[in-house]
């Protein structure tokens, strides 16, 4: 069965237990599933990859199908499902398992598919597709984010924000992170700074950075500082995304105190964290430990001070602590 991503929350049945989504579209997907499918689902999620499920199939089905009688419901999500999928979850679905959720995603299906056949034509199915956004829809979602941040940006400027972002969903949402980061203080924002601030979109982004410095992928690390050209605004910026992204990695580092499960805790944080990102935070939770990461963020305070007094060399500091924090132990 066909629904339209729009019709999903309000029309979502509990009893159907086989979703696929696809399409080009991955901020929506993520959104759909953080903000329709797991909050009416089981909170015990687990994640797989195809070529995952492929490879251990019997391992896979003796999970679903020989639960425990004690057990919670379940929901799986596998990602870059093909026509290769489609005969386990024939087998499934003939099984009548009623306590277990699979969602599967892709982002290209055409028409002939096998597995789009399927869905669309099953009743005991939902199929969605996620098309790309066009200019209105993303500039509806940049004035609704700025409005319920009591941000004051015309028109003009939520133009330049989202051409600069080309048109993509998750390129917005990460320029509107990065711009609501830097005024966060501030009531309004200028021309000037939005071109600031988003000036890296055409080369690697500033987030791409700092995750990669804080997984300790030095190669990567080191690539991304040669390829670009940073500015002391730029600077200034790489911090104050690192703390942004510090304080979040506090945070779920203090909920695994009580809470063990990584994907759980991934899952429930607010605001949801997208899937292309989890890989990235699951790989810092294990590089830092909480005393390590309270003192990072003081680093990062101090460093602040230093590169505001010294801009003349700020790329030269800033480059120097990346560096020193990628090689950290």
């Amino acid at each position: 069965m066909i629904i339209k991503f729009y019709d999903l929350k309000k029309k979502f049945n509990k009893n159907t237990n086989f979703y696929l989504f696809y399409g080009q579209n991955a901020g929506l997907i993520d959104e759909t599933i953080n903000n329709t499918i797991i909050p009416n689902s089981s909170k015990n999620v687990n994640y797989y990859e195809e070529i995952e499920v492929i490879n251990n199939v019997d391992v896979f089905k003796e999970e679903i199908l020989n639960r425990s009688f004690f057990e919670d419901s379940k929901l799986i999500m596998i990602s870059r499902v093909t026509d290769k999928i489609l005969p386990i979850i024939e087998e499934i679905i003939e099984k009548n398992i009623n306590d277990v959720k699979i969602l599967l995603r892709t982002v290209v299906l055409d028409k002939k598919s096998k597995l789009r056949n399927f869905f669309e034509k099953n009743s005991k199915t939902i199929i969605v597709p996620f098309y790309e956004d066009n200019n209105q829809t993303l500039s509806i979602l940049a004035q609704n984010f700025f409005r319920e941040r009591n941000i004051n940006i015309s028109p003009e400027n939520i133009n330049l924000i989202i051409n600069r972002s080309k048109g993509d969903r998750l390129n917005l949402k990460n320029e509107l992170e990065k711009i609501f980061n830097f005024a966060r203080d501030k009531k309004s924002i200028s021309t000037e700074e939005i071109i600031k601030l988003t000036n890296l979109a055409e080369n690697y982004d500033v987030s791409e950075l700092i995750d990669h410095c804080l997984s300790k992928n030095k190669k990567k690390t080191i690539n991304i500082l040669n390829e670009n050209n940073l500015s002391s605004e730029d600077n200034i910026l790489i911090l104050k995304i690192f703390l942004f992204k510090l304080k979040r990695l506090k945070k779920l580092k203090e909920t695994m105190s009580t809470e063990k499960n990584i994907e759980k805790v991934l899952s429930s944080y607010k605001p949801p964290i997208f899937w292309k990102d989890k890989d990235f935070i699951k790989k810092q939770l294990q590089n830092w430990s909480l005393n390590q990461i309270n003192s990072l963020l003081k680093d990062i305070n101090q460093l602040e001070i230093l590169i505001k007094k010294n801009s003349q060399i700020s790329n030269l500091i800033t480059n120097n602590f990346i560096l020193e924090k990628v090689e950290t132990n």
